[in-house]
């Protein structure tokens, strides 16, 4: 469940202004079919993982105008008429989507939601805050994890996150790969691991950073990780520590690890391994943190670093270097008649209809790299069309076809419990596992391919050409005489 309270007003100024007109209008009933979906792959990357769809479905199941909300929009001069019908708003709309931790691809919707014209496009806003950010921190956190190989990672971003967008961070980098995190609050919400060492400022408080040392080691001892740069990570850090992780020896004890948090990482790394390794503490692990992403640890890793535990933050949660996933929500269906979106540039022509999304599976249970985007109720099809050259098609007759959306949510219910936290993220990681490795590779992937079907693309075709026509007959308006 998102981790701050989200009500009917959690929204853009024009979603609520044009349910005014459908209300007055006597349109707000009519219904409706929206599609979401993306069109750019951060990051230059093969693939996005899909998140926040259990978020979503909370709020969608007790969203509301609460009396604070009608007043602030009484303000706004909203007809009272209208007003009342949002006191009583609840959304009682139907939702297919794929699995939370999918991995998805441009221009395939991943979820959709169907019901009156008003309910469907209030929760517009909502919808791609949230599924917008939660799928880019998965992504980049799916990045760092395949860089990272097994090593563990944490979450440490909170206090560089924007606001509290740093507990959704944490749950989508959980699904993405990492291990734990430093957010208590996440780690209590979600039931991830929490992970955290200590500060600068606890090793400046003593007199010496041995008296530190100790005094963590004796109140943390299973848990006992030293930061080692406060002031001189070979001359002292690393002794210091040495020191207090043998008189723990002795109790009975052992120190967890080290922290290095600047300086040159894969240097100190090597040096303060092998200091250990000849201080016979083989078992304390080496975590690293400071400005950390999948580059920087590619690198570490290509020098050939020791490095046990990787803490990322401000890169992770704040999903750079795109800062946001391109998700779009847009209308499909209105009034039992299919819709779309014209532009100059067929790339942004929008998909009618309501419709499904297919992938191809080979005969080893692998991803061949074809999705197909198909009509509701058409049959599967032998061959999909490029979406942008018509002369471009391919034969997929032999593959198995998998749909990917399923109905989570109808008149307003979700349909099952919400899914632990752990099962995403095991399932991210299975499907992952079928995505050949040309597509999942960190740098100039394979472009996976998304298709049409022949019953979409001449709908949508049509419905150009019409649409076209219209625009022809328009009258035209005199500028002279205006």
């Amino acid at each position: 469940m998102v981790s701050f309270a989200i009500s009917g007003n959690y929204t853009d100024l024009y979603e609520i202004s044009m349910g005014e007109v459908y209300f007055l209008e006597g349109r707000d009933a009519i219904s409706a079919c929206f599609d979401y979906f993306f069109r750019k792959i951060p990051a230059e990357g093969g693939y996005v993982v899909f998140a926040g769809l259990d978020d979503l479905l909370d709020v969608l199941t007790d969203l509301r105008f609460t009396a604070e909300d009608i007043r602030f929009l009484k303000e706004l001069k909203f007809d009272d008429r209208y007003l009342a019908f949002l006191e009583s708003f609840r959304f009682h709309g139907t939702v297919y989507s794929a699995k939370e931790g999918e991995v998805v691809f441009p221009g395939c919707p991943i979820l959709r939601v169907e019901g009156t014209l008003l309910e469907t496009q209030l929760v517009e806003t909502l919808l791609l805050n949230l599924l917008n950010f939660e799928s880019l921190i998965a992504t980049k956190a799916s990045r760092i994890r395949y860089v990272a190989g097994d090593r563990v990672l944490s979450e440490f971003g909170l206090r560089r996150a924007h606001g509290p967008g740093g507990v959704l961070a944490a749950r989508a980098a959980f699904i993405g790969g990492f291990n734990s995190t430093s957010d208590v609050y996440a780690a209590q919400r979600y039931d991830i691991t929490a992970a955290g060492t200590m500060a600068h400022s606890f090793v400046e408080s003593y007199d010496s950073e041995l008296e530190a040392f100790r005094a963590f080691a004796r109140v943390q001892p299973d848990s006992c990780i030293f930061l080692l740069d406060t002031y001189d990570t070979l001359k002292s850090g690393i002794p210091n520590a040495i020191a207090v992780a043998k008189e723990m020896e002795v109790r009975g004890q052992r120190a967890a690890g080290v922290r290095l948090d600047s300086g040159d990482l894969a240097y100190l790394a090597r040096q303060a391994r092998r200091m250990l390794d000849d201080a016979g503490l083989s078992y304390m692990k080496i975590v690293v943190s400071n400005q950390l992403d999948e580059h920087v640890i590619k690198s570490l890793l290509g020098q050939g670093a020791p490095i046990d535990v990787f803490g990322v933050g401000t890169h992770l949660v704040t999903g750079q270097p795109d800062a946001a996933l391109d998700g779009v929500y847009k209308l499909s269906m209105s009034g039992g008649e299919p819709r779309l979106k014209l532009s100059d540039s067929l790339q942004k022509v929008t998909l009618p209809g309501i419709k499904q999304v297919l992938r191809t599976i080979d005969d080893k249970g692998l991803f061949p790299g074809a999705d197909v985007v198909t009509l509701t109720g058409e049959a599967k099809p032998d061959m999909m069309y490029h979406p942008f050259e018509a002369d471009r098609s391919l034969f997929i007759g032999h593959f198995r076809q998998e749909p990917l959306l399923h109905k989570v949510m109808e008149n307003g219910k979700r349909l099952m419990p919400a899914s632990l936290l752990k099962d995403i993220a095991a399932y991210c990681a299975g499907r992952l596992a079928l995505l050949p490795a040309e597509y999942r590779r960190f740098e100039n992937p394979h472009t996976y391919k998304v298709g049409l079907s022949k019953g979409l693309l001449e709908l949508r075709e049509k419905l150009r050409k019409q649409h076209k026509a219209s625009t022809d007959e328009s009258p035209v308006i005199d500028r002279h005489s205006a």
